[in-house]
């Protein structure tokens, strides 16, 4: 009988500790409708959520030894108020839905912040002001790329993580450029390679326009450049002439001396390596032919022949 009461207490004190694990398993706790998890152990993820507000106890390290590990990337929770027990499932077997969303050279962030709203159904408001908020600049802060975004995320995060990745980026690209980064001298060069990526008729085109930009600033000459005025909500707008004379805005270099003060738009790489490293050329004038390639000049008779020829 000595026996059987020391293997009966074990039992009780066994239960009310299961039954104590299966209560704190069932009280409520809030999370985020989505979460992002960084690669890490099991550990390092509680302290990841923990440091984010989530309200998690070294049970719930216990309960995720059964469960198995927490899933990495973004978790689509699903609930803002659940259970302990609810969560640690989702969290080990729940994954977001993702979609794409693609910003091409060229492109303004204010038509890509619209294709991110209706693509994630996002207010495009919302968006352009946490754009604002976070951005270095109006114009010319993001990478060129395609982004998976979770379905469920909201505008300030969205903007969190696109500016990140671009910092990071141009960061690497800098490095790799110049051994080091200055944003000031970097967005200088991204001014200009925004230029280029608005005029250039290809890749390979893009260090002869930038010649031409080189050229006439060197000069004093105004660079008289459509692609300066398809800014912001402009950028599909055909110029006219009428547009090049209302346009009293600093990005108008008929009107205004040098470079626009901020880049034009979003630009690739090709684009900033030409700003970088143009061509060595006398060209001062271009003029699209109608095959679609560009005639370059360097004096302005001969520019004027070939401005005819282009549009007979």
């Amino acid at each position: 009988m000595k026996k059987v009461l020391p293997i009966l207490s074990v039992i009780e004190i066994s239960l009310v500790l299961w039954l104590a694990f299966l209560y704190y398993l069932n009280l409520p706790m809030n999370s985020s409708y989505i979460l992002y998890v960084p690669q890490g152990s099991t550990q390092q993820t509680l302290s990841y959520l923990k440091a984010r507000k989530f309200d998690l106890t070294i049970v719930d390290g216990w309960a995720l030894r059964f469960l198995g590990y927490p899933q990495k990337g973004w978790i689509h929770i699903g609930d803002t108020a659940l259970t302990h027990g609810d969560f640690l499932y989702r969290l080990t077997t729940a994954r977001a839905a993702m979609r794409s969303v693609t910003l091409i050279p060229g492109e303004t962030t204010h038509f890509f912040l619209a294709h991110i709203a209706q693509t994630m159904q996002l207010d495009h408001a919302r968006l352009t002001y946490h754009f604002e908020r976070f951005a270095p600049l109006h114009e010319g802060a993001l990478v060129p790329d395609t982004y998976q975004l979770p379905l469920g995320i909201d505008e300030q995060r969205v903007m969190r993580i696109l500016l990140h990745h671009s910092d990071k980026q141009m960061r690497a690209w800098s490095e790799k450029i110049f051994g080091t980064y200055d944003a000031k001298k970097w967005f200088h060069f991204v001014t200009l390679a925004s230029v280029i990526q608005k005029e250039a008729a290809s890749k390979e085109d893009m260090p002869l326009v930038s010649s031409v930009i080189y050229n006439r600033l060197k000069k004093g000459m105004r660079l008289q450049m459509d692609g300066t005025l398809n800014y912001g909500p402009y950028s599909h707008t055909p110029i006219t002439a009428e547009r090049i004379k209302s346009d009293n805005t600093s990005y108008n270099t008929y009107i205004n001396a040098g470079l626009p003060p901020v880049p034009v738009c979003n630009v690739g790489l090709d684009a900033i390596k030409a700003a970088i490293f143009p061509a060595q050329s006398d060209y001062l004038y271009f003029v699209r032919g109608k095959e679609g390639k560009h005639h370059y000049s360097s004096n302005y008779s001969t520019h004027l022949e070939r401005i005819n020829n282009a549009t007979k």
